[in-house]
């Protein structure tokens, strides 16, 4: 479908929208931000095309101004996403890990959000000196070392940049590595992931990373690093970065009381 069609499609359907902006209390920029959110939540996919300026205007006899404070507001709210040239589409939903061991794929699909892959590099190689160390492996051992752009309804999520044990995953990249590499861990080489230590800080996007993810140069991102186990054997050192506004950590804490 083309822009055009595609606004106009997406007009139509918010032609049947039964709220109406009235003039009361309630400022009409905040009136038109709610039904534009519930057009989000209820209608429209991540990913669509929201109609132009103009067709808000008339649809709801509201001015610019008013259209514009209320995408704006939306947009900082990470319900939409201005595209330069574009337009306005409505953002990937965030994904939200619960701090568990469980693959981008797996968490992507527990929130019925379509994962793909973009290979960056994939190779067999010495490791540095990190990855040698906690592998316990000689520094001129190969190792295999997998660098993906994870995408969830075709948007950039992260970059994950990680190494797999060459002792017990020889022959990974022969394998389907688009896809969850815990799975075929588990499934083809018993490996199971049982354990991690994990570290998340922030940083900045440096250039290559903001293209990749499609933010700007300097934009914050989460750092998470993992070192991950199945049982005693340490089989994967992946270090990754998420974009802040469709990846958010959650934790349950609970207090010891004597």
């Amino acid at each position: 479908m083309d822009r055009e069609a595609e606004t106009a499609a997406t007009a139509s359907r918010l032609s049947t929208s039964t709220r109406t902006i009235t003039e009361g209390p309630e400022p009409k920029h905040a009136q038109l931000r709610a039904i534009l959110e519930e057009l989000c939540d209820t209608t429209l996919k991540p990913g669509e095309l929201l109609p132009g300026e103009r067709v808000l205007e008339e649809q709801f006899s509201v001015s610019r101004i008013t259209v514009r404070r209320a995408i704006g507001d939306l947009v900082a709210a990470g319900k939409l996403r201005r595209v330069r040239g574009k337009g306005t589409f409505v953002a990937p939903n965030p994904l939200v890990s619960r701090l568990h061991l469980a693959s981008f794929s797996d968490e992507m699909r527990a929130q019925k959000v379509d994962a793909t892959s973009k290979i960056l590099l994939s190779a067999r190689d010495t490791a540095p000196d990190d990855v040698v160390n906690f592998f316990r492996s000689q520094s001129t051992a190969q190792h295999i070392h997998l660098r993906r752009l994870r995408l969830g309804d075709g948007e950039p999520y992260s970059i994950d940049d990680a190494w797999y044990n060459g002792h017990f995953t020889p022959d990974l990249l022969e394998n389907d590595v688009y896809n969850s590499v815990y799975t075929l861990l588990e499934k083809n080489y018993g490996l199971p992931v049982t354990e991690a230590d994990q570290t998340v800080t922030a940083v900045a996007a440096s250039d290559s990373q903001a293209a990749l993810l499609d933010v700007s140069p300097g934009s914050p991102l989460l750092h998470i690093v993992r070192f991950a186990r199945s049982g005693d054997k340490p089989v994967e050192l992946c270090a990754s970065v998420y974009r802040t506004d469709r990846y958010r950590l959650t934790t349950r804490v609970t207090r010891e009381l004597d």
